[in-house]
């Protein structure tokens, strides 16, 4: 059984970037497709970006249409973690950003369903200012 923990979030003007974090622990980190989901105040959690499980070094990354081309999701399995890099933020990506973990031990693409994770982080902060 995998924990995870987000951090990176914060206050960053309109333009700007952040980098956040997904620190995994317990369980074998490159058995688990990882996604990034937010939820924004009044708003359903929405996904945001997924990475697969890697039995090798070739891997799939997934976007929702509103942060393709500004989104960039990674994993480091030596460090357990998945990275979610953010630029040319907008007010509207304001959210709580949570990671995700889904075990697995079948290939292809991460999920882009909530219901489909079984471990979530505490999730962190994001403000972008207009």
């Amino acid at each position: 059984q995998v924990q995870v923990v987000e951090s990176g979030g914060g206050l960053v003007q309109a333009g700007g970037s952040l980098r956040l974090s997904c620190a995994a622990s317990g369980g074998t980190f490159s058995n688990y497709a990882m996604g990034w989901f937010r939820q924004a105040p009044g708003k359903e959690r929405e996904f945001v970006a997924a990475i697969s499980y890697t039995p090798s070094s070739i891997y799939y990354a997934d976007y929702a249409d509103s942060v393709k081309g500004r989104f960039t999701i990674s994993r480091d399995n030596a460090k357990k973690t998945v990275y979610l890099q953010m630029n040319s933020l907008k007010p509207e990506d304001t959210a709580v950003y949570y990671c995700a973990a889904k075990f697995t031990l079948v290939g292809g693409r991460a999920p882009f369903s909530a219901n489909e994770y079984s471990y979530w982080g505490q999730g962190t902060q994001v403000t972008v200012s207009s």
